[in-house]
């Protein structure tokens, strides 16, 4: 599962075992692992991705239930900072002088990761930061790179500071969404089991999209 999904994923998952017998286990990663993990049998009823790109293939692949694919949420980036105040982050990353560190998931992991880069590559800055970045593995560990004060500047997922059950201090800039691929997160059922596809019903219905909605993701 998408480890920019995690919180809202515990959400959800507290509903769901709330009106079924099941019992959902989580675990989370870079979209990327995942799907390398499924390719080689990996024992998952559901996968939850943070990209459309990976379910395809997989759906390409003959690995997932016929016709289960479906957008769950759309990501938003943003490029984020601990400190409050900060007016102009933009301009603070264009100008690149005022910090030492700037946090971004592997692009070639996280699709995350993939829209920072691109919009660095549209704002023409991606080869001078070169010897700022830091990268995490996933999203959550570039957040936390940020939060913890090791990098003063990281592009994070929308939905990590705006968490409504986690009060995050700091300052952000959201770039246009023209400025990066969508970031259509999609999922897919591995199996037919009756608890898997009982998830997806669920996650398709009124609530999940409100709680989704709640979390800072827009919906398809």
């Amino acid at each position: 599962m998408a480890s920019n999904f995690s919180t809202v994923m515990k959400a959800l998952t507290v509903e769901f075992e709330k009106t079924t017998a099941h019992h959902v286990g989580l675990s989370f990663g870079s979209t990327g692992k995942h799907y390398a993990q499924i390719k080689n049998g990996a024992p998952f009823d559901v996968f939850l991705a943070a990209d459309a790109e990976r379910p395809r293939l997989l759906e390409t692949q003959g690995l997932v239930q016929a016709d289960s694919r479906m957008t769950y949420a759309r990501g938003k980036l943003i490029l984020w900072t601990s400190k409050s105040g900060i007016d102009d982050i933009k301009n603070t990353l264009l100008i690149g002088q005022d910090f030492r560190h700037l946090a971004v998931a592997n692009p070639k992991l996280s699709p995350y990761g993939l829209a920072a880069q691109q919009v660095m590559i549209k704002l023409d800055v991606w080869p001078r930061l070169q010897p700022k970045l830091v990268r995490g593995e996933n999203i959550a560990q570039t957040f936390q790179f940020v939060h913890s004060g090791n990098a003063e500047l990281g592009f994070v997922a929308y939905s990590q500071a705006a968490n409504p059950k986690r009060s995050v201090q700091g300052s952000f800039w959201m770039p246009h969404q023209s400025l990066y691929s969508p970031i259509d997160q999609q999922a897919v059922l591995l199996n037919d089991k009756q608890a898997s596809k009982d998830f997806l019903k669920f996650l398709k219905g009124p609530l999940a999209r409100q709680i989704i909605q709640n979390y800072g993701y827009d919906l398809p």
